[in-house]
């Protein structure tokens, strides 16, 4: 919508000149997309002020933009990141036509929508699982992959995957909790406050979950399968090393762009 020429309050400039008091980075980006959102000069109101607030915007507007694609979210629900754009570009790689791909720790369904539309793309069909524990992002993640046809269920890690997908799985990507326990107070408010818990916490070293996932990979994944886990740059050696413990050749990619770190590792043919 166009802010009205009346109330000076709702222009761009004044709009854009509040969001950046409050902090924001891409002010002006920002009170585009509201603007863009908002139905009415009411509405535009009542987003800038949850904005200023330090709502996340893309709970404000109901979708984040990620690799290309609209991610619908609902408030509470992790916001997909630009540096696991890394994850869906090597998980993408790994792909032949009639792959099996889990999304695993799925949160919105962001890994697992951004795979297979790479995969459409590339005329290259794949069969899609995502899981999560998290009931609103399994909501969220439904929304997201329902055009896919993937399948998505409620549930820990592996624990709802179907019992057929065992030895079946060509890749297995995920963006598993990775903040140490005592850091999650040193993140920005956007997601201490307004992100679960339960998608931040990784435990006392940040790999509590990426353990866990490794240790189940071997019996999901093909022969030659691969498990694609996102982490930090300080800790790809210990996550890397859990790897290999769990019988998965280990190999850790990093883009510098990106601030992104994905552990790969490959279960023997």
């Amino acid at each position: 919508m166009s802010a009205p020429a009346h109330d000076p309050d709702l222009s761009m400039a004044a709009v854009t000149a509040r969001l950046r008091a409050a902090g924001s980075v891409f002010a002006e980006e920002e009170a585009a997309v509201l603007a863009g959102a908002a139905d009415s000069p009411e509405a535009l109101r009542t987003m800038v002020g949850q904005r200023v607030a330090g709502l996340p915007l893309e709970h404000i507007v109901g979708w984040a933009e990620f690799c290309g694609i609209r991610i619908a979210l609902e408030p509470g629900v992790f916001v997909p990141r630009r540096r696991s754009e890394l994850l869906v570009r090597l998980a993408s790689a790994r792909v032949a036509p009639g792959s099996v791909v889990v999304d695993l720790a799925c949160g919105s369904g962001a890994i697992g929508a951004a795979i297979a539309a790479r995969a459409t793309s590339a005329a290259v069909p794949v069969e899609l699982h995502a899981c999560d524990i998290d009931p609103a992002a399994v909501r969220c993640a439904r929304r997201n992959l329902g055009a896919t046809g993937g399948h998505v269920y409620a549930g820990d890690l592996y624990d709802h995957l179907p019992v057929a997908l065992r030895g079946q799985v060509s890749v297995i990507a995920a963006n598993v909790p990775y903040v140490p326990t005592e850091a999650v107070a040193l993140m920005p408010a956007e997601a201490r406050m307004h992100e679960p818990r339960i998608a931040l916490d990784g435990g006392s070293d940040g790999l509590d979950i990426l353990r866990r996932a490794a240790a189940e990979a071997g019996a999901w994944l093909a022969p030659g399968g691969h498990l694609l886990i996102e982490t930090s740059r300080g800790q790809a050696q210990a996550a890397a090393d859990v790897f290999t413990a769990d019988g998965l050749a280990a190999d850790i990619a990093i883009d510098d762009d990106l601030g992104a770190t994905v552990i790969m590792g490959r279960l023997p043919a």
